[in-house]
């Protein structure tokens, strides 16, 4: 055992070391029950360590707000405080939309100790804002000051004027120090509006005045990337979040001197639970980015000084970031800090990995998790490379793999499907302390409806990916099962495309989905992005038939995009894709129609429907036409008239 500060943690460098790990229950080991205990720990253990070190922006990287724990603590105590003299008790819920910011921070953990958090993507649209506060029924806003985002201000400003926020309280930008002038507040519609820290300046910082949440108490709302239309909130308890952050916390490749570098914004889960909850298990200082983080195109230039700087030990990514970095040489700077770095949100091409390793010499690992299973489950070793795996599942949560479909008949939805043995690929289902309690679906009198909506029965969750164990238990992901293409009955695993046409040296990105089709229902064409233009659509479409392992699922199209789709929290996004093929396929069934004059198609909540707009002249049998030619591809259309 590694005997830490207050805790004993268990050696975890190693496979192997998960079932020693696991023989002393969870329940045993003694964790804080709450974020807010979590973070009086830290506090009582290392008072006068830096905790936080917050980058105004990349440029004035040098130039941090840095806190202690014990600061940390203080100013949490005096901003929920505010919170709860504007009203919030356990079961409401206080709405986050701003870039990363140091009050940020404090406001998120405040926010979980007067009641529940909801962080919300200011980037979002409007009406998908407003439906996630009408279901958080969030009437409290805490929001970037017009100085530090003002396009996140005018959204919260809009949705104020339209009457769905109460008080707004404002943030200011992290190169603002304590009790430096800022502009008044300016007046919301009928809200009242304040800056936090001057609402909180008068409050108590040595307690909470409140009651303090319980390890079963709701801590957080986070929505969901939306791969599939409108993003749902997904509910978390305390328990939840702490488990999994202690799971993260327990890994051996780092102690309590190491330095993470965080630069997720804090409206995805990772940003909580691996940067922010799992640090503070160890009293470890996190450096965080600007306002803009891995977005704020300076930051690259200078990153290796600044890991040089800080001595960065990890760092938490999307696989884009790492494409960037290693093309932006280290340059003499001194980098042996780095053990190792981390990449999650979407899968990880091998061509980023060996550059980035190649370039840089620090080993890139593979993390997986989804925000229903509070954040991560499964971990990459520095000891143990499993090339193609994602890792092994984290302590105390379990994988199962069981056919892919297996509760499409109504009535086998009251029994999990049976587990498949290893090396067969099916539907990925994890069980554990941190599978949520369901997504919430609004509030009433009695409190908030919370339905896990089919997505886990008997404990387990089912994660819509798919995917195989090997013998040692290392998860290997293949795909989303929502993604799979049916060509006359046949699935067609989209990754055996994508990995096809990834091997072509030209090709950053791709992306492969069906696209309807009469005969066959659906056919695969893939999307791409490239290096450089010196490859063209015909010659891509002629490497992956040649590499596609079965013939029925060679694409029958490459389309070379600019940037391929992903949601507000990363993730690859192809409904806009299926979209698009579709507006293609009509395009080309009508065009030989004088009146129609635009065909066009979108994707909302996993479905996709398209629009053929006709001259307001076209006949009535030309209407019929059109119907009769779309029926045939089974696509929800409407036909309507030019205005």
């Amino acid at each position: 055992m590694i005997t830490q500060v207050g805790m004993a943690w268990p050696r975890y460098d190693h496979p192997d070391d998960l079932a020693d790990i696991e023989a002393t229950p969870l329940a045993e080991r003694g964790l804080p029950a709450t974020s807010y205990d979590l973070l009086r720990r830290a506090a009582d253990q290392w008072p006068e360590r830096a905790g936080l070190s917050v980058l105004p922006d990349a440029a004035s990287w040098r130039s941090p707000r840095t806190r202690t724990y014990a600061d940390l603590l203080a100013d949490v105590h005096g901003a929920a405080n505010a919170l709860h003299g504007l009203g919030i008790r356990r079961n409401d819920t206080v709405a986050l939309l701003s870039p990363n910011c140091d009050e940020l921070i404090t406001a998120l953990l405040a926010a979980q100790l007067a009641g529940i958090v909801t962080p919300i993507n200011p980037a979002l649209a409007p009406s998908h804002v407003a439906d996630l506060l009408r279901k958080a029924d969030a009437r409290v806003v805490v929001t970037a000051s017009p100085q530090l985002d003002p396009e996140a201000f005018a959204a919260v400003a809009q949705l104020a004027h339209a009457g769905l926020v109460d008080h707004v309280l404002l943030l200011r930008p992290t190169s603002v120090p304590d009790g430096g002038d800022v502009p008044p507040p300016p007046t919301v519609g009928n809200a009242t509006v304040a800056y936090l820290a001057d609402a909180a300046a008068d409050c108590v910082r040595d307690r909470f005045v409140g009651n303090p949440p319980t390890g079963a108490d709701l801590a957080s709302f986070f929505h969901t990337g939306g791969t599939t239309g409108a993003p749902k909130l997904a509910a978390h308890t305390h328990a939840n979040e702490i488990s999994d952050a202690w799971m993260l916390a327990a890994n051996s490749m780092l102690d309590d001197d190491s330095v993470i570098f965080a630069a997720l914004p804090l409206f995805h889960v990772n940003a909580l639970v691996v940067t922010l909850l799992a640090p503070l298990f160890r009293g470890q200082q996190v450096v965080w980015a600007g306002p803009l983080g891995y977005r704020d195109v300076p930051l690259y230039a200078d990153f290796w000084r600044i890991v040089e700087h800080y001595r960065i030990a990890t760092m938490s990514a999307v696989p884009t970031v790492y494409a960037v970095l290693a093309a932006f040489p280290v340059d003499g700077a001194d980098i042996s800090s780095m053990r190792c770095a981390v990449a999650g949100a979407s899968a990880l091409p091998e061509g980023v990995r060996s550059s980035f390793e190649d370039a840089t010499g620090i080993p890139l690992l593979e993390g997986y998790g989804l925000t229903e299973a509070t954040c991560a489950s499964v971990r990459g070793f520095l000891e143990v490379r499993r090339p193609g795996s994602v890792g092994q599942r984290l302590p105390y949560q379990d994988i199962r793999i069981v056919q892919a479909g297996a509760d499409d008949d109504e009535d086998s939805g009251r029994f999990l499907p049976p587990e498949l043995p290893n090396g067969q690929t099916g539907t990925v289902l994890i069980s554990g302390p941190t599978v949520f309690p369901g997504y919430v679906e609004g509030r009433d009198d009695v409190g908030y409806r919370i339905s896990a909506q089919g997505k886990v029965l008997d404990g387990w969750l089912d994660t819509g990916d798919l995917g195989h164990l090997d013998e040692d238990g290392f998860l290997h992901l293949t795909g989303r099962a929502k993604d799979l293409i049916i060509r006359g009955g046949h699935n067609i695993d989209p990754a055996l495309i994508e990995d096809a046409l990834l091997s072509h040296p030209a090709v950053t990105g791709a992306q492969a989905v069906g696209q309807p089709d009469g005969r066959a229902g659906e056919v695969p064409v893939a999307y791409v992005t490239l290096s450089d233009g010196t490859v063209g659509e015909d010659d891509l479409l002629a490497w992956a038939a040649t590499r596609v392992g079965e013939q029925a699922a060679a694409p029958k199209a490459v389309r070379v995009l600019d940037a391929l789709p992903i949601t507000a929290v990363g993730k690859p996004y192809k409904l806009p894709l299926r979209a698009d093929a579709t507006r293609r396929v009509l395009t080309d069934l009508l065009g030989d129609l004088d009146d129609v004059v635009e065909v066009s198609a979108v994707g909302d909540s996993g479905t996709v429907t398209a629009t053929v707009t006709l001259r307001v002249t076209a006949s009535v049998e030309t209407t019929a036409e059109v119907e009769r030619r779309v029926g045939a591809l089974a696509v929800p259309c409407r036909v309507v008239a030019q205005k």
